[in-house]
C-alpha cells in the first residue's frame, strides 16, 4: 500500500494563481502574493471578473492602485494591502455601493448573511419579474377577447395605447428585474465603460419609450435570470469547501503527559502533541503512529481501495478513518497545514483558476453595445445633418434599429438550447451543474480518470479460491470465514460475502488473536488455524513451490492474497481485487470513436494493481501512487498538452483535481458528497458508459446553439439593410425580433428528443 515518501514534498505550499472569469479573459481573480495580508471585505454580488473590473476601476485611485487590492470570488472577498492610501472603512463601503455591490468587513459577516442577503434577494426579484411577465400575457390575451385576437394583436393594439392593467404588469416585471441591473449600468455609463448591463438597460428604455412593453419586460426578466445562475454557480463552489471541511473532527482526544485524557478543538493541538483515536473514528490531525496497530481506510485523502495497515512509525492523515484498533498519534501538522487542509486550498485555487466559462455574449458584447449605440445615432443625426432629411422619419428608423438590435432572440438562444439540453441529460442520468459545462465535453481531447469506484467497482471482492493439500474450496471458505467472522475490515468483508454465495456458513472461529500486521489465529472445529498474507507464510517457513508460485502470480496481477493454514501446512489461497466494471474495455473503445485521443488513469493505489487494471482495460497511460496534488499536477500537465480535459473520479482525493480540470466528472450514486459538489458534470446512475453519450450530446448541443446565433445575427443584418433602404418598418422589426426569438426556442427544443 501506498505511503508517503519523502519525495512527495506534501509540505510545499500551493502555487498562487491568477485566473480568468466569466465576463473576462483578462481580469485577475485569483488570490496574489503580490498584496500583504490587510483588511478583508465580504463583497455581496461578486461573482464574475466583470464585477472586479468594476471595483478595480472604482477603488483603485481610492486606495492608491489596483495592485494594493486582491480579490478572492470564491469567497466573495476583497482584500486591501497594508500599503494602500489610510481610507477609512466607510469610505470604502461607499465605492463599493457605487458599483451595484455592498460590502461588509470580513469580521462582520458571517454565513447566515450568505444565506438570507443578495443572492436570496437576487433570486426573489427574479422569480418577481418572471411572474410579473406571465401576469401580462395572461391580462393581454383576457383583454384581447380570446387567444386569436391577442396572437392579432402581438404587434401592437391597433393603435390604440395598450390597456393601463398590461402596462403595469410589465412595467413592474422591467422595475423587479432591473433592480441589480440599473445601478451597474449607470456606473459604466459614468465611466464610458458600455458592458451587458448597459445595453440592456438601454435596450429595456428604448423598448418601452416606443411603447413595447412585453419586449421591455421580457429582457429584463431573462437578464435577471442569467445573473442569478452566475451567482447559484459560485455559490456552488463555495458549498464544495464546506463539504471539504466536514470530513475532518473538529475535536480530539488530547493525551496529557501525565496520562490524562481530554477533549479538544484542534485548532489548540500543537505539533507534538499526543492524541488517542478510537477504532471506527476519523483521525482528526496529521501525525505518526506511536501506540497501537489498525488498519485506516486512507481513500479520502490517497485513493487505496483497500485499507493500510498501520504500526508504530506508519504515517496517517487528518480525516481518515481507523478501523478496529485504537491508535495514538503524535502530531506533525497543526489543523491549518493537514494533508486535508491543502486539498481544501486546492480546490479554492482550482476554482478560482477555472472560474465559469465565459459565454459567448458576454464577448460579443464588448463590440456590440457599444457599436449598435453609436450607430443608432449615427443613423439618426446624420442623414438629417447632411442631406436636409426629414428628423422624424430617421428618428424612425434608428427606432427601428434599436428595436431590432435589442438582443431578446440572442439571449434566448443559448439558455433555451441549454436549458434543453439539461433536461435531456438528467432524463439520460447525467445531472450536469450549468451551461457552461455541457458545452465542454464537445472540446475534449483528454480524459483522466480515477481508479477506485470509477474503472473498477471500488469495494474489493473474491476473484480466485485455490485449494491445496487436499482441501476442497468449501472446506477452504468455511475456515477463512470463521477466523474473518468478528472483523469489519474490508478483505473480511469480501470473504463473508464470498462464502454466503457459496452456501458456507460456519461458525465464529474461537481464541481469535490478532496477529500485528500480518494476520489472524484463531481455533476453528477444535484445531487452530492461522490466516495471513504471503509475507507471513514466508516468516513462518511454510512458503512451499506450490504456494509461492500461485501468490507471486495473483500478486502481479495486482491482487491482495490471502493464505489460510495451521501448523502442519498451508490450506489454500484466496485472492481479492478490486473487480473492473463490466464492458470498461468497451467504453474505453467507444470514448475513442467519439474523437477523445488519450485516456489517461490517475490513482493512489499501488503501481502494479493500477498497471494492471490499465492493461487490462485498455487504457492509453498510467500513473499511480498519487497524492490529491500530484493528481492535479498530472492533470494540469495533461491541460498544457491537449488543452481541453476531463476528470472523473468519486473520491474526495479527486476534488482538487476535478476542479482543476475543464470538465469534472463525478461518480454520482457512490461519489462522495465533496467529489459531487466540486465536479461539474454527476453520473448519478455511476454507469461511466455515459461518457461516450454525453461527448456527443454535448457535440449536438453546441451545433444548435452554434445554428441558432447564426440565425439571431442573420436576421440582425438582414433589417440594418432594410432600414436603410427604407422598406423596414418599426411593425415589421419587433415582429421579425419575437419571430426569431420562437424559432431559436424551437430549434432548441429539439434536443429534448
Amino acid at each position: 500500500m501506498m505511503q508517503v515518501q519523502p519525495g512527495h514534498n506534501i509540505d510545499q505550499p500551493p502555487d498562487q494563481y491568477g485566473a480568468a472569469g466569466c465576463c473576462s479573459s483578462e481580469a485577475s481573480i485569483g488570490r496574489t502574493t503580490a498584496v500583504r495580508p490587510g483588511r478583508l471585505f465580504k463583497i455581496h454580488g461578486m461573482d464574475c471578473a466583470e464585477e472586479v473590473a468594476a471595483l478595480k476601476q472604482a477603488l483603485g485611485p481610492l486606495v492608491g492602485g489596483a495592485d494594493r487590492l486582491a480579490f478572492d470570488v470564491l469567497n466573495g472577498r476583497m482584500t486591501v494591502s497594508d500599503s494602500a492610501f489610510d481610507v477609512p472603512d466607510g469610505s470604502i463601503i461607499k465605492a463599493v455601493a457605487g458599483t451595484g455591490m455592498s460590502a461588509l468587513p470580513w469580521e462582520e459577516y458571517t454565513r447566515k448573511d450568505e444565506s438570507y442577503g443578495h443572492r436570496r434577494q437576487q433570486m426573489l426579484f427574479t422569480a418577481a419579474s418572471g411572474a410579473c411577465v406571465l401576469l401580462g400575457l395572461v391580462l393581454h390575451i383576457v383583454l384581447a377577447g380570446g387567444f386569436l385576437e391577442a396572437w392579432r394583436l402581438l404587434s401592437g393594439h391597433a393603435g390604440q395605447p395598450m390597456p393601463w392593467p398590461e402596462v403595469a404588469a410589465y412595467l413592474a416585471a422591467v422595475l423587479f428585474g432591473g433592480r441589480f441591473v440599473v445601478v451597474k449600468a449607470w456606473y459604466a455609463a459614468r465611466n464610458l465603460r458600455p458592458d451587458m448591463n448597459l445595453l440592456m438597460t438601454v435596450a429595456v428604455v428604448g423598448a418601452m419609450t416606443i411603447g413595447e412593453w412585453f419586449e421591455a419586460a421580457t429582457v429584463s426578466f431573462l437578464f435577471a435570470l442569467s445573473l442569478a445562475l452566475e451567482s447559484w454557480s459560485v455559490a456552488r463552489a463555495r458549498r464544495a469547501i464546506a463539504a471539504l471541511l466536514d470530513l475532518a473532527p473538529p475535536t480530539a482526544r488530547l493525551l496529557h503527559v501525565n496520562g490524562s485524557e481530554s477533549i479538544v478543538p484542534v485548532a489548540e493541538i500543537k505539533t507534538g502533541d499526543r492524541f488517542i483515536v478510537p477504532a471506527g473514528e476519523r483521525i482528526a490531525l496529521d501525525g505518526r503512529v506511536v501506540a497501537g496497530t489498525s488498519a485506516v481506510n486512507q481513500a479520502p485523502i490517497t485513493g487505496e481501495s483497500v485499507p493500510v495497515e498501520k504500526e508504530v512509525g506508519a504515517d496517517v492523515f487528518a480525516g481518515t478513518i481507523n478501523g478496529d484498533g485504537t491508535l495514538t498519534v503524535e502530531t506533525t501538522r497543526i489543523a491549518q497545514d493537514t494533508t486535508l487542509a491543502r486539498i481544501i486550498h486546492m480546490v479554492e485555487e482550482a476554482h478560482a483558476r477555472r472560474a465559469p466559462s465565459e459565454q459567448w455574449v458576454e464577448r460579443f458584447a464588448r463590440v456590440y453595445t457599444p457599436a449598435v449605440m453609436a450607430f443608432a445615432l449615427l443613423v439618426f443625426l446624420i442623414p438629417p445633418l447632411l442631406t436636409g432629411a426629414l428628423w422624424h422619419v430617421w428618428f424612425y428608423r434608428a427606432l427601428i434599429l434599436l428595436v431590432i438590435a435589442c438582443p431578446c432572440a440572442l439571449v434566448i438562444s443559448t439558455p433555451v438550447s441549454i436549458v434543453a439540453s439539461l433536461t435531456a441529460a438528467a432524463r439520460a442520468g447525467v445531472l450536469v451543474k450549468g451551461g457552461a459545462f455541457i458545452e465542454l465535453p464537445a472540446r475534449l481531447k483528454a480524459i483522466a480518470l480515477d481508479k477506485t469506484g470509477t474503472v473498477t467497482r471500488g469495494e474489493p471482492e473474491v476473484v480466485t479460491v485455490i485449494p491445496l493439500d487436499g482441501h476442497t474450496e468449501a472446506e477452504l471458505l468455511a475456515r477463512a470465514a470463521a477466523l474473518e467472522a468478528r472483523s469489519t475490515h474490508p478483505l473480511a468483508r469480501a470473504v463473508l460475502r464470498h462464502a454466503e454465495l457459496q452456501g458456507v456458513a460456519p461458525e465464529p472461529a474461537t481464541d481469535v488473536t490478532l496477529l500485528k500486521g500480518k494476520g489472524l489465529m484463531g481455533v476453528f472445529n477444535g484445531e487452530p488455524f492461522w490466516l495471513g498474507s504471503h509475507r507471513y507464510v514466508v516468516e513462518r517457513g511454510q512458503d512451499a513451490p506450490e504456494v509461492a508460485r500461485p501468490a507471486e502470480i495473483l500478486e502481479a496481477e495486482g491482487k491482495t492474497v490471502i493464505v489460510i493454514g495451521n501448523a502442519r501446512h498451508v490450506c489454500g489461497l484466496i485472492a481479492v481485487a478490486d473487480t473492473i466494471r463490466p464492458g470498461a474495455r468497451a467504453i474505453m473503445q467507444q470514448l475513442h470513436a467519439a474523437g477523445i485521443a488519450h485516456v489517461v488513469m490517475l490513482t493512489g493505489d499501488n503501481r502494479v494493481t493500477a498497471e494492471a487494471i490499465a492493461r487490462e482495460v485498455g487504457i492509453d497511460e498510467v500513473h499511480s501512487e498519487l497524492l490529491p496534488e500530484d493528481k492535479v499536477r498530472k492533470v494540469e500537465e495533461l491541460v498544457e498538452t491537449y488543452g481541453t480535459v476531463a476528470m472523473v473520479g468519486d473520491g474526495v482525493n479527486d476534488a482538487p483535481a476535478l476542479a482543476r480540470a475543464n470538465v469534472g466528472i463525478a461518480m454520482g450514486a457512490i461519489g462522495s458528497d465533496a467529489a459531487i459538489e466540486t465536479a461539474d458534470i454527476a453520473l448519478m446512475t455511476d454507469d461511466v458508459a455515459k461518457l461516450p453519450w454525453l461527448v456527443r450530446h454535448s457535440r449536438r448541443t453546441l451545433s444548435i446553439i452554434r445554428e441558432n446565433i447564426v440565425f439571431s445575427l442573420g436576421v440582425k443584418a438582414v433589417f440594418v439593410v432594410l432600414t436603410f433602404a427604407g422598406m423596414a418598418t418599426l411593425w415589421g422589426a419587433i415582429a421579425a425580433d419575437v419571430g426569431a426569438s420562437l424559432l431559436v426556442v424551437a430549434n432548441g427544443l429539439r434536443l429534448l428528443r
